[in-house]
């Protein structure tokens, strides 16, 4: 909202800097976004004394002015024929934006050269005569720019304004904040009709056939009304605020409505059917035309205003075509009413409309303020168009709005806001925002708020308004007392953070795939009837075939995700997804909510490198994903983790013999593997594939918290190789976990470097190469400890598992 601080200065006075002003009321809850300067558009406007004037040679109309400003002695070519040499008038310079929008330049007008503009006061928006260049007073000193020289002063304060502060849009509405402000009495502007002749009642009358939607409407009738240009002050008064002036009946509306913040609309008497109003809700179905020319069609709970026979405006938004006021109007009825604001919204909302009038009525406007803005509106409207009054008033006021009483504890006040304020200096605050305080006792206060705060309902209320009005910077910081203790940070969300940043240094892009799966994915992943994952969740109204459940499984994502960047040629692909899955619990019960697992699925297909000019293009293999999955658990710190054939029928879609479960203890986190041949084909996938899938709530119970760490030893290690010729069924882990359990002190390590099947090794069997790493925390070995060390060993894995040696 816009607020002219000389317009403000009508009904307040104030003697403080505008700047100082607008904190002020801005620490009273009242928010200055900004302070324009109201006429800087003058800036570019100069004083300047016509020094010698000559008629145009190519144009009869035209003369040529030779025109001294501050800056020397320019050419200005001219029409108006009201200056003489001598004259001081204003001066446009080239790149002056007068109000009506256009820009000033310098050009030649018919071959003379004009580097400016000589303008009138209407021109400048200083009054409304256009004939002829504006002429300054002798005493003008030449030079300065017209605004300083004729005392031209006006800020425009911008407010940002909250919702719950109908009251506020107005001027009055401000200036009775500033009068609280700065304890300066606040003026309201005088009123007094003059007699009127014939009675209203013998004109026209009001029926409310809609109370609940209208508790109060008045009217005034104004007759010999004689339409015309508002004066000059009228019109400025709105052009400071935004407004256009329209016609002197049109335009008293639009200044009643600024200044008291009740709108108001001026009808056509003599168009209004029967002469007479009712104010009932419109017909289903049912159009009309606004004054803009839209035609609406109207619901049953839009409430209208109507003549005898017809809508003739939508209550509190915007009048109709059919009864707006014209240059032949001499009757005029003057509404103001109280309009319920949950009905002017919804209408509004509904038709597409925002008026200046619709955004008070939604807030909520003064019922007792109706009476007052009318009789304001009939005055003015008597005085600039020559009318005379109808004796009397029309005030249908059939629900009346009941006063509102709180009693407000002044010790529970100054608890809740840290202060120690009096009751009479709470009573006093209260009182100069126009609220009727009593005392009943020494704490409490019996407050009846005006009807015009419709946002205070209650005791809290009062309070903020104390707060306010005393200065939010006024009042003292305190902090409770307490004692914090820093929480924990959760378990999982640290674990999660880590496995991404974890898997992302792997070279995995996280993806993001919908909750909602196919119902035949089960089947394409080829699980068996009883695997727990067919107790599906299904949607109630799904978005497509493809999403009617919520999904079991984080795989279908992912092979979707593949799918589709198959299609699209990328065919080297690094994914992982960690999110929910959901299956119903194993007896189904209606009041039970699905079980929700949270799960990380990954999935590499492709190369394990690119090819460049430094290494060649090969393929991801089993144990590059494997290996992904052993770097994550030791950086996660979960110790005991195994790899073991697959067993059952958990994990049909992954190729036997060439995947593994995980597993930690007795406890099974997953499993990972190469993609079976069946499955790639129900997703129509045409690339070798690996995967992994992980419980993950199970992973975080393993990560271990614990820090471990220990001495490392001074002395050299040394290592010792062997190699073993194993049948196929012996795994490699199993000859690891024995050399382990061996518990020999001098062990340090022990790792695979070659695993080897072909000729000249048996058909069956497989080479699997070991390297011991030898060393101790008190002496450098010897060879001959190490060699009888590692002779005792190789003769116990050879009678273990039945092995041989391979000669290296």
């Amino acid at each position: 909202m816009k607020v002219s601080l000389s317009w403000l200065k009508d009904y307040v006075t104030i003697d403080v800097d505008v700047v100082k002003l607008a904190e002020a009321l801005t620490m009273a809850g009242l928010e200055v976004e900004a302070l324009v300067d109201r006429y800087a558009y003058l800036d570019r406007v100069v004083v300047g004394r016509i020094v010698e004037m000559a008629p145009h040679p190519q144009g009869d109309s035209l003369s040529v002015c030779r025109v001294d400003v501050d800056s020397g002695t320019k050419s200005v070519v001219c029409t108006a024929t009201n200056m003489k040499e001598g004259d001081l008038v204003p001066m446009a310079l080239p790149g002056a934006q007068l109000p009506s929008g256009d820009t000033v330049e310098a050009g030649r007008i018919r071959g003379q050269a004009s580097e400016g503009m000589l303008c009138s006061e209407a021109e400048l928006a200083l009054g409304t005569d256009g004939s002829g260049v504006l002429l300054l007073p002798e005493t003008t000193e030449p030079g300065p720019g017209v605004a300083v020289a004729l005392g031209l002063s006006d800020t425009i304060m911008e407010f940002d304004l909250t919702p719950n502060r109908p009251d506020c849009l107005s001027i009055i509405g401000i200036a009775r904040e500033v009068a609280a402000i700065l304890r300066t009495p606040l003026r309201y502007p005088k009123v007094k009709l003059p007699p009127g002749e014939t009675p209203i009642e013998e004109l026209s009358s009001v029926t409310i056939e809609a109370p609940d939607h209208c508790p109060r409407y008045t009217a005034r009738v104004v007759r010999n009304v004689k339409v015309a240009p508002s004066p000059f002050w009228l019109q400025d008064r709105l052009h400071s605020v935004g407004l256009r002036a329209i016609n002197n009946v049109v335009d008293v509306t639009n200044f009643v409505l600024m200044e008291t913040g009740q709108p108001l609309h001026a009808f056509d008497f003599d168009r209004l059917t029967e002469h007479r109003i009712v104010v009932k809700t419109a017909q289903e179905g049912q159009t009309f035309t606004t004054l803009d020319g839209t035609e609406h069609t109207l619901g049953s709970d839009m409430l209208m205003i109507c003549d005898g026979k017809r809508p003739v405006a939508l209550a509190g938004i915007m009048g109709g075509l059919e009864s707006e006021i014209e240059d032949q109007t001499t009757r005029v009825l003057i509404e103001s009413a109280y309009f319920n604001p949950i009905t002017t919204r919804r209408t509004a909302k509904r038709l597409g409309l925002s008026t200046e009038s619709s955004h008070r009525f939604e807030r909520g406007v003064d019922p007792v303020g109706v009476r007052r803005a009318l009789d304001r509106a009939a005055q003015l409207m008597v005085e600039l168009t020559g009318g005379k009054l109808a004796e009397g008033v029309i005030d249908v006021y059939p629900r009346p709005i009941p006063e509102r009483v709180i009693q407000l504890s002044v010790k529970r006040t100054n608890r809740v806001l840290g202060t120690r304020l009096s009751q009479d200096v709470v009573g006093t605050y209260l009182r100069s925002v126009g609220l009727d305080v009593e005392p009943l006792d020494e704490d409490q206060l019996r407050v009846v708020p005006p009807t015009f705060r419709v946002d205070i309902m209650r005791p809290e209320d009062l309070m903020e308004e104390v707060a306010r009005l005393r200065g939010y910077d006024r009042i003292p910081t305190t902090h409770p007392v307490s004692h914090v203790v820093a929480g924990k940070p959760d378990k999982k969300l640290l674990v999660r953070d880590l496995l991404r940043q974890l898997l992302a240094g792997c070279g995995f892009s996280e993806i993001v795939t919908y909750s909602f799966i196919g119902r035949d994915a089960c089947d394409r992943l080829f699980l068996h009837d009883q695997d727990p994952r067919r107790r599906l969740v299904s949607i109630l109204n799904p978005l497509t075939e493809d999403q009617t459940v919520m999904r079991s499984s984080l795989l279908p994502g992912l092979f979707a995700t593949m799918y589709r960047n198959s299609k699209q040629r990328n065919e080297n692909l690094k994914i992982f997804e960690l999110g929910k899955v959901f299956l119903y619990p194993p007896v189904q019960d209606p009041d039970q909510l699905p079980e929700e697992t949270e799960m990380i699925s990954g999935l590499w297909t492709g190369a394990r490198q690119v090819k460049t000019w430094h290494f060649e293009e090969s393929k991801v293999d089993f144990y590059d994903i494997k290996g992904v999955i052993e770097a994550l658990c030791a950086a996660l710190n979960i110790t005991g983790v195994r790899f073991t054939p697959l067993t059952g029928s958990d994990f049909p879609y992954l190729k036997p013999g060439h995947a593994a479960q995980i597993q930690v203890g007795n406890e099974r986190l997953g499993a990972v593997g190469e993609l079976s041949g069946e499955v790639l084909t129900s997703f129509g996938l045409k690339q070798v594939a690996y995967c992994y899938d992980l419980n993950f709530d199970r992973l975080v119970y393993h990560v271990s918290e614990e820090k471990r760490a220990r001495t490392l030893s001074r002395f050299p290690a040394t290592t010792r190789d062997i190699a073993l010729i194993l049948t196929n069924t012996v795994e490699a882990q199993a000859v690891l976990d024995f050399i382990e359990n061996m518990r020999q002190a001098l062990v340090e390590g022990v790792e695979i470097f070659d695993i080897y099947a072909g000729s000249p090794i048996p058909e069956g069997s497989k080479s699997i190469g070991l390297r011991f790493t030898y060393r101790s925390f008190e002496r450098s070995l010897t060879d001959d400890e190490v060699n009888s060390i590692h002779e005792t060993i190789t003769m116990d894995v050879l009678k273990k598992f039945d092995a041989q040696l391979r000669q290296l």
